[in-house]
């Protein structure tokens, strides 16, 4: 019996792949989640051999889950399961040692073969978003300025972030001019949405 912990916020979408899963004789949903969250503690304690984890979650985002997880329980594979297609989330999932990627508007079946597979130790990505991220862009931008533009995008003012960084308010600002250059972005808000774009910020 594979034991599977799915993570997934959205009501209807968790309920109907509990259902397609469960068709499946030799799967069982040991825990369904709505929080990024609440996936280490609940995965410790039930010790599923795969987590099927969307990316998009309150609480704590599934990548950042998934490499605690991958950390915390390495016996347990990852399955990303989303529908945000990026090449630059896709290298994000692969640097978080997930095992698999899967987008949602792949076929049904597509879903069970996948779980299968990442159980029994192979790596599955979607064909598609493997072909584009082989011809994307790297990411230009250094840890701490993505750390930076990710507060930005949080809706966090200069000096709070400078505050929460441990950084002067005029370090903060050179961080966010070199972004916006590097990017050929007309301000800060523009480069968080190149940068969402390109699927370097989830």
């Amino acid at each position: 019996m594979i034991r599977i912990l799915l993570a997934e916020d959205m009501n209807m979408v968790r309920g109907a792949l509990i259902a397609l899963l469960e068709l499946e004789h030799d799967f069982e949903v040991v825990a369904e989640l709505v929080r990024g969250d609440e996936i280490i503690p609940t995965a410790l304690e039930t010790r599923p051999d795969i987590a099927v984890i969307d990316i998009d979650l309150p609480g704590l985002d599934g990548l950042t889950a998934a490499a605690q997880l991958r950390a915390q329980l390495p016996s347990c594979k990852v399955l990303i399961l989303t529908s945000i297609g990026r090449p630059g989330t896709l290298r994000r999932a692969l640097e978080a040692q997930v095992s698999g990627y899967l987008m949602k508007d792949a076929p049904p079946t597509e879903l069970a073969l996948a779980v299968r597979r990442v159980v029994a130790g192979q790596r599955v990505v979607d064909p598609s978003l493997a072909v584009a991220s082989w011809d994307s862009s790297a990411c230009p931008l250094t840890d701490r300025e993505l750390e930076v533009l990710r507060m930005v995008a949080g809706g966090a003012e200069v000096p709070e972030i400078a505050r929460a960084l441990f950084l002067a308010s005029g370090t903060v600002r050179n961080y966010l001019t070199s972004v916006v250059g590097k990017l050929n972005a007309r301000n800060r808000l523009d480069a968080v949405r190149l940068a969402r774009e390109a699927g370097w910020l989830v």
